[in-house]
């Protein structure tokens, strides 16, 4: 069935595709929102369901209770592996060579296999050392 794209939804996804690098809760992307005229039940109603479709990613941080959300259908997303500051909250592509290296020696080594769509390195970035 075909979902309607309302104009809460549009504002949402553009907000996400703008900040696709980025871990950012709930409530972060409601205060960015409202003032575009997306209410906060609009924000939690449409990130369950861009869950469920496979185009949000929830992750939580060590240490918090807070729930985090990034935009896993960002154009060059999906093969990536991520590396996420544990400090800043900022969100990275791991370069593509040094990802390959890292997911064919664990499935070389370990004989297991990497979910590249949902893997998230924890550390700490070089801005934050």
């Amino acid at each position: 069935m075909a979902r309607y794209v309302t104009k809460q939804r549009r504002s949402l996804l553009g907000y996400l595709a703008r900040h696709a690098d980025e871990s950012l809760t709930a409530q972060q992307v409601a205060a960015d929102l409202t003032a575009s005229g997306v209410s906060v039940s609009s924000v939690y109603r449409n990130l369950t369901a861009l869950e469920a479709e496979g185009k949000v990613r929830r992750v939580s941080r060590s240490g918090s209770r807070e729930t985090y959300y990034q935009y896993a259908a960002a154009e060059g997303c999906r093969a990536c592996l991520h590396l996420a500051c544990k400090r800043c909250g900022r969100t990275f592509h791991m370069g593509m060579p040094a990802a390959d290296a890292l997911v064919d020696r664990v499935a070389q080594e370990e004989k297991f296999q990497i979910d590249r769509e949902d893997t998230v390195i924890y550390g700490v970035c070089k801005d934050c050392r």
